[in-house]
């Protein structure tokens, strides 16, 4: 028997703009670089990463903003909620902010990345696999 792929939902703090993904998650990570710390004003951001071809706006259209050369950040323009990432490198995948999940309880981290940035007075003793960088084609640390 055939079951039908996992679709969850989420949205901006307004509600402007919804999304829909469809699949398993592809990895779930918390980012510790600066770049994402400074775009969700949090000491670290997580992420569920998903496939391209399954993942599209329900209402609204967010704004954009290259956030360095190639690197893509989706936000809500009435709000400001921080939605998407998006990179060239990584073209198939749409990496989606937990916070903005209906349900993000439902997604539990795998693995800390961009470790080598990470704020020295933030420990988080959770047992996850750990990245100096991306964890693509890397190995972990330690």
């Amino acid at each position: 028997m055939n079951q039908a792929p996992r679709t969850f939902t989420g949205g901006c703090l307004c509600g402007a703009v919804r999304f829909e993904a469809s699949g398993e998650p592809l990895w779930i990570a918390h980012c510790h670089c600066a770049s994402c710390r400074r775009n969700t004003g949090a000491a670290v951001a997580t992420f569920v990463g998903v496939r391209r071809d399954g993942f599209r706006y329900g209402a609204g259209k967010p704004a954009v903003y290259e956030s360095s050369p190639s690197v893509w950040r989706r936000f809500c323009s009435a709000c400001g909620t921080p939605l998407i990432y998006e990179a060239a490198r990584c073209a198939d995948e749409v990496h989606i902010n937990i916070g903005t999940l209906d349900e993000p309880a439902a997604f539990a981290p795998t693995m800390h990345v961009h470790v080598a940035e990470q704020l020295p007075w933030l420990h988080m003793d959770d047992g996850l696999l750990r990245y100096a960088a991306s964890s693509r084609n890397a190995k972990p640390m330690g």
